[in-house]
């Protein structure tokens, strides 16, 4: 199904974003869960979806990881199972995604969804990327304070929390009610009764991240290869003594790395194009043909992106998990990067060029699309 989300963005962004939490009442009108308790636990019994269970009894915090065997042992209180990236294993969770992408595709990071019994939450935290917590099934009570610097607290060693704070929301979520987050801000939620929330988080990397990423890609590319010179070198009273001058050269070779605009865009496209989460791969057995492919779209077949794919786009170039998209037709990889499911019209004749259908070809035997039944 298609989610209507009911928000005006242009007076969001230049009201909360960033700056303030708020929570929208209805922001979803008659909100729809797309799965069922049961359902999320199935997916935290695979090995490769990234889940978690987080309880309390009288100020005793416990955290455990998937997959798990069973639930049979959990009481009806005071615990919550919190599962990442169900956008990548679910269809139908996915859509909860799309009226998000009024917002940049490269921001967005994955859908988390939790289910929690009555009294079940993760504790007061703060976190450092924006949230958009959705109310599905059930009621639950959050809490939100002002952006200021708390203690931090480790109740669990896998559970990072912060000290009281007194709230500027303090109100109960109903179905299809929204609450967003900026960064920073310390908020805590428990359930008022069995409850489904949908957190969709939006990623933003920091300086180390940036740095190590593109220290990779110098590497791989074997880029800098060039080595400091000093044919103007003085005569100084310490040889001991780094001078400025010096110091400056250095730093400049290092910049002079950064400041190469088509090495930095095609690096930044790969590194930021790549899940930081397992995607639901399953290329087909056996492969495609290029003229299966070409026959198939021809016919009237659609083309579905994967769940949780990142596809991105800088200039006319085109990334897709951390690849870059190398073909001539951009207006056909552009309607890769935007379209969620795509047929031989929106291709158009770039489905008559051979290396182009050579391509998406190779992305579609990776199991990055696929055909939709």
């Amino acid at each position: 199904m298609e989610y209507q989300l009911d928000l005006d963005w242009n007076d969001f962004l230049q009201r909360y974003w960033q700056k303030r939490p708020v929570i929208i009442k209805r922001a979803f009108k008659d909100f729809i869960d797309p799965l069922s308790p049961d359902e999320l636990a199935g997916l935290a019994m695979e090995t490769e979806v990234d889940s978690r269970l987080v309880s309390h009894d009288e100020g005793r915090w416990q955290v455990s990881h998937g997959p798990f065997e069973s639930f049979d042992h959990l009481g009806e209180n005071n615990w919550s199972l919190l599962v990442q990236a169900v956008d990548h294993w679910h269809e139908p969770s996915a859509a909860l995604m799309r009226p998000f992408r009024q917002l940049p595709d490269w921001r967005i990071d994955d859908l988390m969804i939790s289910f929690s019994v009555p009294g079940g939450g993760v504790g007061p935290h703060l976190d450092q990327y924006d949230v958009f917590i959705i109310q599905g099934s059930g009621r639950r009570h959050w809490r939100v304070g002002d952006k200021k610097i708390l203690k931090q607290l480790c109740p669990h060693p896998d559970l990072l929390q912060v000290e009281p704070f007194n709230a500027i929301i303090d109100e109960e979520m109903e179905p299809g009610d929204m609450l967003y987050i900026p960064p920073g801000f310390p908020h805590e939620g428990y359930s008022l009764e069995n409850a489904l929330n949908y957190s969709v988080g939006f990623r933003a990397p920091n300086g180390r991240e940036l740095v190590s990423g593109f220290a990779d890609y110098v590497l791989a590319q074997e880029l800098g290869g060039m080595r400091y010179s000093d044919p103007d070198v003085t005569l100084r009273p310490d040889p001991a003594e780094i001078l400025p001058g010096e110091i400056d050269g250095l730093r400049n070779m290092m910049l002079d790395l950064v400041q190469q605009p088509e090495q930095f865009n095609h690096w930044f496209g790969e590194f930021i194009s790549q899940s930081r989460h397992e995607l639901d791969l399953a290329p087909p057995e056996p492969p495609y043909q290029a003229g299966e492919i070409y026959d198939l779209l021809r016919q009237g077949d659609k083309l579905q992106r994967l769940g949780g794919l990142r596809v991105v786009k800088i200039g006319a170039e085109c990334y897709a998990n951390g690849e870059r998209l190398v073909t001539e037709h951009q207006q056909a990889v552009a309607t890769l990067a935007s379209a969620n499911v795509i047929d031989a019209v929106q291709l158009g004749e770039a489905l008559d060029d051979a290396s182009f259908l050579a391509l998406l070809t190779s992305l579609i035997n990776n199991g990055y699309w696929y055909f939709k039944n």
